[in-house]
């Protein structure tokens, strides 16, 4: 039985993984920034298995610092720390995106991942190891498109903190590496992906309902697979290139509309 931290796990892929680590019989540190989303994530899943809730904002090193103490009361040690939360920008042209958006979506999804391993990293070679994973996502391959860049340079980022940091730490008892999810329709990808140009919503509508998986079909691998790694510096990849290639070319015979049921909640924009 191993202790799991994930952070922005109150809900979208965060939340899914949760739920698949209680069920493999694991305890699980959910956190989110409102004490509100906390509680109800954590009223929802506890009858899975032993869940702790924990306020985090992940911009906030001190924050972070409180889940890892809160965590080792509980559970003595952390076996694994997922770094997931995650914001978007508005999908807009950067002339267009207000300074705060900016500001927002690179120290959370990068200084926040950075602050959040840090902790985790220290805190596992006290304890005389751990893994810890970070969350990759688009532009974490170099991928890019129009409105999407601040995001998209912030995962780029990310990919190489994350395998810098493996062989800086390959010889010790810490396996540092990522989770690399696809294209998983939560929130935040719809969110971040929608346009005020119906014919390019139409377009990105159709690249996801072609190349993504819900959460419940990606998190049980996912788990599974983060469970079993040994390996330092491993990216564990779901949609790898071989696959989404395979997907494309047999389209016009597998129909599938996956991103219509999240149409109306897109407002929604953090994990």
């Amino acid at each position: 039985m191993q202790a799991i931290v994930i952070t922005g796990s109150t809900r979208g892929i965060g939340k899914g993984l949760a739920r698949e680590f209680l069920k493999l019989g694991h305890r699980v540190v959910i956190t989110g920034r409102t004490q509100a989303a906390v509680d109800h994530a954590t009223a929802e899943l506890s009858s899975l298995g032993e869940v702790l809730g924990c306020v985090c904002d992940v911009r906030d090193m001190a924050s972070l610092e409180a889940v890892w103490a809160a965590a080792v009361v509980r559970f003595s040690r952390v076996d694994i720390w997922i770094s997931n939360a995650a914001v978007a920008t508005d999908r807009a042209m950067l002339a267009e995106l207000p300074a705060e958006q900016i500001v927002a979506t690179v120290e959370t999804n990068l200084l926040g991942t950075i602050y959040g391993t840090k902790v985790a990293l220290a805190g596992m070679l006290r304890q005389g190891g751990g893994k810890i994973y970070n969350f990759e996502g688009f532009g974490s391959n170099g991928m890019m498109s129009p409105g999407l860049t601040t995001y998209g340079s912030s995962k780029y980022a990310l990919r190489y903190f994350t395998r810098s940091l493996a062989k800086e730490y390959k010889d010790s008892p810490v396996l540092i590496g990522a989770l690399s999810p696809g294209m998983v329709p939560t929130d935040l990808l719809i969110y971040s992906s929608k346009s005020n140009d119906p014919e390019e919503w139409r377009k990105a509508k159709r690249v996801m309902n072609i190349l993504g998986d819900t959460v419940e079909t990606v998190t049980p691998w996912l788990a599974a697979q983060a469970l079993a790694n040994q390996k330092q510096g491993a990216c564990i990849e779901w949609l790898t290139p071989g696959k989404a290639a395979l997907r494309f070319a047999t389209a016009a015979f597998r129909k599938r509309d996956i991103i219509s049921p999240l149409e109306a909640r897109a407002d929604l924009k953090v994990r």
